[in-house]
């Protein structure tokens, strides 16, 4: 990680820590760096629908178009859009506004490339350096001077090509779906309905103020009592830009990203078409997951948190699923990045063309109890150094042995360390993680 970004690009509190200038300097070097090195620089941009997006949009275009970019306003849209338009409509890179499952006073800024998939870290090294005022770039004059222009009608090439990927009739499938005022406010009704779904919607009105407030993936609890309760066949909540989805069964219990891979790995296997027969995921999935798979014969890769790692690991070995258990899944077939609505429509086929309830389809998959406790701390790189702290966390893995594992490890975008536990009991779990939270508060890392 960089000294502004983070796992998952730029993020702060609007005004606070993410302020305007930073996202003009953004735009503006990454104007002058594609600008120089392609001769030419195309940039299409994309924001959810925080109250600081269009404030943040308006910087970043306009420090672009100093250095002579050409600038594509998507409006709101989902972040898998900006990494598809990214890669298949000849942009040097593109650009979306987003501080995902954050609070709405939070933002951030996300890069793509032309590939489709985050910034390398030697760019973003760059872009650091024109923050702080280490490099200089020269502005375009006179008819070089960039312009900034509408780009809507990329949100209709991005849900043509989710369209293209079905041939589904929804019509026997009673759905509902939380948009968490988000991003998907304005892609999922519209999708699921175009598939003739029987649809309830929630959460989907943003006014700037309320994305993931109490709702969305981050906060289902409204979604699992709407399904359960009205005897829905599945749910599905989005986060704040959509490239992440929690699902709900028809009892109302969640489905996170592991059970989605299991379940979608367990259909490509059956159905043939399962690439190599591995499964990316990270060090945060369940061990019930990893158990599971060794079950099914299906093969697995752990990475570090992050999507990015995640689509890294899957190009370098030629894998095809892979995602969090936080909900970033991808098929590598049909995207570069995780993707809400394209994960929905995945589970809907499978039950389709199973004729299976996701309680059916998620048979052999035993979750072990987890608890993830996050540590406020002053330095957590310094946290994640600590020998006393390493110690206890060795200690503690070697009692839990094959039926448990703790996990420490930092946030990639917040001052935190995130304690995590597995065991056999919710007692275990507790117990283990609060040992390590109270240790880390008494060294006063």
């Amino acid at each position: 990680m960089g000294k502004y970004f983070g796992t998952d690009g730029v993020r702060g509190k609007a005004n606070v820590t993410l302020d305007v200038n930073r996202a003009f300097a953004v735009g503006q070097y990454l104007g002058y760096y594609y600008k120089k090195k392609f001769g030419q620089a195309k940039i299409v941009v994309g924001k959810d629908t925080r109250i600081s997006g269009s404030m943040f949009e308006s910087a970043i275009a306009a420090g672009a178009s100093s250095t002579g970019a050409k600038v594509y306003l998507l409006g709101t849209c989902p972040t898998p859009a900006i990494a598809y338009l990214a890669k298949n409509f000849d942009y040097n890179c593109g650009i979306m506004i987003s501080a995902s499952h954050n609070p709405y006073y939070d933002n951030g800024i996300k890069v793509f490339s032309h590939e489709g998939i985050k910034i390398n870290a030697d760019i973003e090294s760059e872009i650091e350096d024109y923050i702080d005022g280490l490099t200089e770039i020269s502005l375009a004059e006179d008819a070089q001077i960039g312009t900034v222009e509408n780009y809507s009608k990329g949100l209709e090439l991005y849900l043509d090509h989710l369209s293209s990927l079905f041939t589904l009739d929804l019509s026997k499938f009673k759905i509902a779906i939380d948009c968490a005022n988000g991003s998907s406010s304005v892609t999922a009704e519209k999708m699921l309905k175009k598939l003739n779904a029987n649809l309830t919607v929630i959460n989907s009105e943003p006014d700037g103020v309320n994305i993931n407030t109490n709702c969305g993936s981050t906060h289902p609890c409204d979604l699992q009592k709407l399904v359960k309760e009205g005897n829905f066949d599945i749910g599905f909540a989005f986060d704040g830009d959509a490239d992440r989805l929690i699902a709900v069964n028809h009892k109302g219990e969640l489905v996170d990203g592991d059970t989605t891979l299991y379940i979608c790995s367990k259909y490509l296997k059956e159905t043939n078409k399962f690439v190599n027969n591995t499964v990316v995921t990270t060090v945060m999935a369940n061990l019930g997951l990893f158990k599971a798979f060794e079950k099914a014969g299906i093969e697995y890769k752990s990475t570090q948190v992050g999507d990015k790692y995640v689509y890294d690991c899957m190009v370098k070995g030629g894998y095809i699923l892979g995602g969090e258990q936080s909900g970033h899944i991808i098929f590598k077939d049909h995207a570069t990045t995780g993707d809400g609505l394209l994960t929905a429509l995945k589970l809907l086929e499978v039950m389709d063309n199973t004729d299976k309830s996701i309680i059916e389809l998620s048979e052999g998959l035993k979750i072990y109890p987890q608890l993830l406790v996050n540590v406020k701390v002053n330095d957590k790189n310094k946290a994640m150094s600590n020998e006393e702290l390493l110690a206890r966390v060795e200690s503690i893995n070697i009692e839990l042995g094959g039926n448990g594992r703790i996990l420490v490890r930092a946030s990639g975008t917040e001052p935190l360390v995130r304690v995590m536990v597995e065991a056999e009991t919710d007692e275990l779990c507790s117990k283990y993680v609060y040992e390590v939270v109270d240790l880390i508060n008494e060294l006063k890392l």
